[in-house]
């Protein structure tokens, strides 16, 4: 029985089933049949920033971040670890989050960072972009995200209408035990506060560029019926979850979270590199 086992999982047959199984997906992804609906490749229109101007850009070219443009965000504890400025840097042109077990301001432990763009934005007609380069590892994600006052509760975010929390952009995929989803995006949108109200549509996972090593751009189109969400110039797909989109106010965020469970060691880092964030108005 041993010798029949070590003759089926040979490595050089594995090798062989692994590449048969790859290109089996590329075969599926060219047919239209995306790793079995597990993810879906953006395929809706291009980008039309006809009538839109440029209302707020950061290309982080300086040496510190700019607090007339940002602030800190989320301070203190987060799950199970600490959110402080100190992981929050400019380098090379790049803002740089960083995740890492330290001895912090709030003690020794797991931190990660946050920053909301100091302008609000209300009541749609908005475009909000960002290139980055995604973290990669420990159970650690990037995120690139709206919310807003209204999500302090279920009546204060009135079905979305007041306040909603959009994922433009989540990357925590990779923690998944199935190949085909690591090189893809999370997209969804919350209502109702975070207490009993809450409220959540999953919008589904959506394939980008080598997310952990590349630069992509993801995008979100806020108009007056809907969310449409971009991930390289093309449409991905659209939302007006749950009772319509927000009428109120809406700020940027960016984030390298920490999660629940940290499968990480001390002595790992890993990093949430942002070339640019921009916001348009239609005129």
């Amino acid at each position: 029985m041993k010798t029949i086992i070590r003759i089926i999982f040979a490595p050089w047959k594995l090798k062989v089933i692994k590449r048969v199984f790859a290109l089996l997906l590329v075969l599926l992804e060219l047919s239209g049949i995306t790793a079995f609906k597990f993810y879906k490749i953006p395929d809706g229109p291009q980008l039309d920033m006809s009538g839109y101007e440029l209302v707020f850009e950061d290309e982080f070219e300086g040496d510190a971040l700019d607090l007339t443009k940002w602030s800190y965000r989320g301070n203190g504890v987060r799950r199970s670890g600490f959110m402080s400025p100190e992981q929050v840097f400019v380098e090379d042109g790049n803002l740089i989050m960083r995740a890492e077990h330290k001895n912090g301001e709030y003690g020794e432990g797991w931190y990660g960072g946050m920053i909301r763009t100091v302008e609000d934005y209300y009541g749609g007609g908005y475009y909000f972009e960002c290139r980055f380069i995604s973290s990669l590892g420990g159970g650690f994600w990037s995120a690139f995200w709206l919310n807003s006052p209204g999500m302090e509760s279920e009546e204060a975010s009135n079905g979305g209408l007041d306040g909603a929390e959009v994922d433009i952009f989540e990357s925590y995929n990779y923690k998944y035990p199935l190949p085909f989803l690591w090189d893809t995006v999370a997209l969804n949108v919350h209502v109702g506060g975070y207490g009993d109200g809450l409220r959540s549509q999953v919008l589904g996972n959506y394939k980008a560029d080598k997310p952990y090593t590349q630069y992509n751009t993801y995008g979100l189109e806020w108009t007056d019926e809907e969310y449409i969400f971009y991930i390289n110039g093309v449409e991905a797909v659209r939302s007006d979850f749950k009772d319509g989109v927000c009428r109120e106010i809406e700020y940027v965020i960016l984030s390298l979270e920490v999660p629940k469970v940290i499968t990480a060691k001390p002595g790992f880092t890993t990093d949430f590199i942002v070339d640019y964030v921009r916001v348009y108005k239609k005129a």
